[in-house]
């Protein structure tokens, strides 16, 4: 704080003011129409800080618990669309087909998909549980082993029903 503009007490007591309203160093310093530097010499003397580690820190940490409840909540969603890809491969399955000379558009229903089809059903619930798995990975009860048991007991269960036992 130089002396060629002192600061004056009305400053020091805006300062304070303008602070306890959790205005930051440089909306301070365009307020009073001084350098942040001054105005960080004034909280100094004030015994006022402008670190906002704590906030910033706590801020940072509820955005990352959000986050990590909404990855869960995904995590749900795939883990649902998985079961109901699962219940489709034995189940009818309806094609459809739009062509010939007078582009008929004309559906069947078989009474399941085709290999290809039921292959496809499980390639999807595969990637859909293995996304689910890694957004919201089992608890450490088990470990890697759980993961591993979960997935072959759904394969074991989808080749009983699919009858490739």
């Amino acid at each position: 704080m130089g002396s060629a503009n002192p600061v004056t007490d009305e400053e020091r007591e805006r300062v304070r003011q303008l602070h306890a309203e959790g205005k930051g160093r440089n909306e301070i310093a365009t307020a009073l129409g001084r350098s942040g530097r001054t105005i960080s010499e004034i909280a100094k003397g004030l015994g006022l800080s402008f670190s906002r580690a704590a906030e910033v820190r706590q801020a940072t940490e509820v955005r990352q618990a959000d986050l990590a409840d909404r990855r869960a909540a995904f995590a749900v969603k795939l883990q649902d669309i998985a079961e109901a890809e699962a219940a489709k491969i034995n189940e009818p399955h309806e094609y459809w087909d739009w062509g010939g000379k007078d582009h008929d558009f004309g559906t069947h229903t078989a009474p399941e998909p085709t290999p290809g089809d039921k292959r496809a059903y499980m390639s999807l619930v595969a990637t859909a549980v293995d996304r689910s798995l890694k957004l919201s990975p089992p608890k450490e009860e088990g470990g890697a082993g759980e993961v591993g048991s979960l997935l072959t007991n759904l394969f074991d269960r989808l080749r009983e029903r699919h009858g490739d036992h």
